[in-house]
């Protein structure tokens, strides 16, 4: 259990984080360590990042936010995810996230910046934060689903499925949940037989061309989650969450 990287030109990165995949600070930064070190590893040429149990992830670990008496594990955690997603969006080569159950939250975070999202028929996708008196990660659901779904699900903390995705484009494949790793692979093995120097100078033209800086895009909103917090919105709304 944990996060574990098995190695080779298909590097496979897995969560396996009971009982739902959040993540402490701690997880996070693994998380971006472990995918910028795939990344940065000459033999690897594509990343699968996938997770095992219920869901692909369910974002922080807000037992750990609560436990905490001041803003230690908030300004953590803010700076871990932070580094999580950008990890993924700065992995030398394609980032395949292999989704699967709930993609909540940080979820969203990991599968928006991704290059290839494959996902099972049980998939689904939502940022739960305004009902935890946060904010955070728009930024990257606004690279999975149009404008206006995105400001609906912030507000009403609504969910899409895979199939939605799928339809929007965002998506690559939707299967059975027993086909997904396989699903994923198939996908990764297409890009690891291209030149590899070609695909990680097409990763970097791809970042360079985008119309929105996710770094700092979703730092400007995580000022907003430090605003929540400060006036006491946060704490009473996570003392809801069991």
């Amino acid at each position: 259990m944990g996060i574990t990287l098995r190695k080779g030109p298909v590097a496979e990165i897995v969560v396996d984080v009971p009982p739902v995949n959040a993540l402490t600070v701690r997880g996070w930064e693994e998380l971006a360590r472990t995918l910028l070190a795939a990344g940065d590893d000459a033999e690897t040429r594509v990343v699968v990042l996938r997770a095992e149990g219920r869901g692909f992830n369910a974002g922080v670990d807000i037992k750990e936010m609560r436990a905490d008496t001041g803003f230690t594990a908030l300004v953590g955690a803010n700076r871990a995810c932070y580094a999580a997603f950008a990890a993924v969006y700065e992995c030398a080569v394609p980032v395949i996230a292999a989704v699967h159950g709930f993609c909540l939250g940080g979820g969203v975070g990991l599968a928006g910046n991704a290059d290839v999202v494959v996902a099972s028929e049980d998939a689904y996708f939502g940022l739960p934060e305004v009902d935890r008196g946060a904010l955070g990660a728009a930024t990257h659901l606004a690279r999975l689903v149009p404008q206006h779904l995105m400001r609906a699900m912030v507000y009403t903390c609504r969910n899409v499925t895979a199939a939605e995705l799928h339809a929007f484009g965002s998506v690559l494949e939707v299967v059975p949940a027993g086909k997904l790793r396989d699903a994923a692979m198939e996908v990764a093995d297409r890009i690891a037989a291209k030149d590899p120097y070609v695909i990680r100078r097409a990763k970097e033209s791809l970042n360079g061309i985008d119309p929105v800086d996710v770094h700092r895009s979703y730092r400007f909103e995580q000022g907003f989650t430090f605003e929540l917090n400060l006036m006491g919105i946060g704490d009473r709304h996570r003392e809801k969450f069991t």
